[in-house]
């Protein structure tokens, strides 16, 4: 444990009550090795360095290993199995709307909050981040650029893409990382200005795939480079992999360069307008990173439990205030940056938030060596509920117990095969202790057990996903996607020929118009949208569908009212398949 120095207990005493601004930048799938500051002698961060050298540098940071987890736990202070968004698609990716959000919580005390980029916890009423407690929302659909959520037009488009700018359809100019920092720096230039104190959330989607559209310059670079295992420092670690092709990762290490220099731009206003000593900025990302490549000795990579898979930098800057420096200290979680931000603020914590997190803001400031030590849940897998030990690790001071079962195994129960380490004595997870410390496994097992019981226990039917409401006259177009629905039937979740029902809840019977989207390539022949309550199936509309139409429009559509499934089924000679999207109007 680290030790507070004279130095910067003298530093503390001068501590101002809060800082006044909180920008939180955090970047899609890049891993704990894609810095310079971590020791990866190839990519080029020099912002990012800078950064880190001015920075508080907590460690170890922990976050889920996948996308949207990572970002329920830091938007609630929660465990993401307890707000519904546990998964990163078909329904599982939404977060439960009685949530207390980060942005709900500063709103409150009078910030200006705004996102810009990823959300990832639901594109449709009430589970928008305007709706969640942003009131400066630029950001695109779905889990990534690339997906089924895409806009007619955006398909794929990271350069000019079609983003959501406070819920209206926005086509943009640039590259996508380059215009979420355009708006944002141009937004804290506004709130400055106006006197307002802020908090700005930055996700990226890069560097998320896909990677056919990345900056060029950049690129050009790392595609001449050698990105062969050779160039990466050897470690007392596990070897630098060789599974991710070379032009893949230029690609991915292109984006990252981009993500720098935006950073550099952010760290410059700051500076400019003469508010960087007021404001907290907070870097890191949201998972490992996207393939296989350095991760400065660890194991491991993206939905994998272990170290690389699970481990980020977490960078805390605060000019003049923060002396730079390395906390090596309790371990600490995305759950943690709720109450830490909070305190840090002087914001009080909501009365209706019950948090799984806790401040680490003493030791972040040195006004503390240590916390107690406590059991740290970080699990993620595919499925509609929670599995008991899938994919998961228990993390103390000292052990992690983990059970690396693979974050894609959709299974009812797994037989845990417990893989134990000192973290401590073995940071790189090299030495299996399992087998000489069974009561070790049996400890931290049986905590994982209460916790599981917990997470059960936070609500009625804790895993459904929350209902999209249809109906609400203040919000204009719904658009159900793939993101969105759940699973119906055996067929894929996404592709061509699935099907999939929107668990909805119709406040206003309509009329509606809805409008169907195709997916490229399918011509039905009859369009149906069914409506699903107590069990029955009711065809509220049928519709001969023109040929070789990219979609169709159903007008002056009634719907139940009242909790249900809306689903949309197309039939072709091959069977039954879905829609891409649907958009449902309120006609009056």
């Amino acid at each position: 444990m680290r030790l507070a120095s004279p130095a910067l207990l003298l530093a503390v005493l001068a501590i101002p009550a809060t800082a006044q601004n909180v920008v939180v930048v955090m970047t899609d799938d890049q891993g704990y090795g894609d810095f310079g500051f971590a020791g990866n002698p190839v990519i080029r961060t020099p912002n990012l360095d800078a950064l880190a050298a001015r920075s508080v540098r907590y460690d170890p940071f922990y976050v889920h290993p996948v996308c949207t987890p990572t970002r329920a736990a830091l938007m609630t202070g929660r465990y993401p199995q307890r707000t519904r968004a546990f998964d990163t698609w078909i329904g599982r990716a939404m977060l439960e709307p009685a949530e207390v959000t980060l942005a709900e919580a500063f709103g409150a005390a009078g910030y200006a909050t705004g996102i810009f980029g990823k959300w990832h916890l639901g594109d449709c009423y009430p589970m928008r981040p305007q709706d969640q407690g942003f009131d400066e929302v630029l950001v695109h659909r779905g889990g990534g650029i690339g997906q089924p959520a895409d806009p007619p037009g955006g398909e794929g488009r990271y350069t000019d893409p079609v983003l959501f700018h406070n819920g209206e359809r926005y086509a943009a100019k640039g590259y996508c990382t380059d215009v979420y920092f355009d708006h944002a720096l141009a937004w804290i230039r506004d709130r400055h200005s106006a006197g307002q104190p802020f908090f700005c959330y930055l996700p990226t989607n890069a560097p998320h795939g896909p990677f056919d559209d990345v900056p060029e310059a950049e690129y050009a670079h790392y595609r001449d480079a050698d990105l062969s295992s050779e160039r990466f420092p050897a470690t007392a670690g596990h070897p630098t992999p060789e599974a991710m092709p070379a032009d893949r990762m230029a690609r991915v290490f292109a984006m990252i360069e981009n993500v720098d220099h935006n950073v550099g731009r952010l760290v410059a206003t700051l500076d400019e307008l003469g508010c960087a000593e007021s404001t907290l900025v907070v870097f890191l990302v949201d998972n490992g990173p996207n393939g296989r490549r350095y991760v400065a000795g660890h194991r491991g990579m993206k939905s994998e439990v272990y170290e690389g898979g699970t481990r980020s930098p977490l960078l805390v800057s605060w000019p003049g205030t923060l002396q730079p420096s390395r906390v090596n200290g309790p371990p600490a979680a995305d759950i943690d940056l709720f109450p830490t931000l909070l305190e840090a603020c002087s914001v009080p914590i909501p009365e209706a938030a019950a948090l799984d997190g806790r401040s680490i803001w003493p030791v972040v400031i040195g006004r503390a060596d240590s916390l107690a030590d406590r059991l740290l849940v970080i699990q993620a897998h595919r499925g509609d509920a929670l599995v008991d030990a899938h994919n998961v690790a228990i993390r103390t001071d000292r052990w992690k117990l983990l059970n690396a079962s693979g974050f894609g195994n959709e299974v009812a129960h797994v037989e845990p095969a417990w893989e134990l380490y000192d973290l401590q004595a073995d940071p790189y997870e090299l030495t299996d202790l399992a087998g000489e410390h069974p009561d070790v496994v049996r400890e931290l097992a049986a905590g994982y057990g209460n916790w599981a019981r917990s997470i059960r226990a936070t609500r009625e039917n804790p895993f459904d996903p929350p209902r999209i409401v249809l109906g609400e006259p203040t919000v204009g177009t719904v658009t159900l996607t793939r993101q969105d629905w759940r699973r119906h039937g055996s067929s894929g979740a996404w592709g061509g020929r699935s099907r999939g029902r929107f668990w909805v809840d119709v406040i206003d019977p309509g009329p509606y118009r809805v409008d169907l989207r195709f997916v490229e390539g399918n011509s039905p022949g009859r369009a149906e949208l069914h409506c699903v309550q107590g069990g029955a199936v009711t065809v509220v509309r049928r519709a001969v569908v023109p040929q070789d139409a990219h979609g169709m429009t159903l007008r002056g559509v009634t719907l139940p009212p009242g909790p249900g499934l809306l689903e949309c089924v197309l039939f072709d000679d091959q069977g039954t398949s879905g829609a891409l999207q649907v958009d449902v109007t309120l006609e009056r």
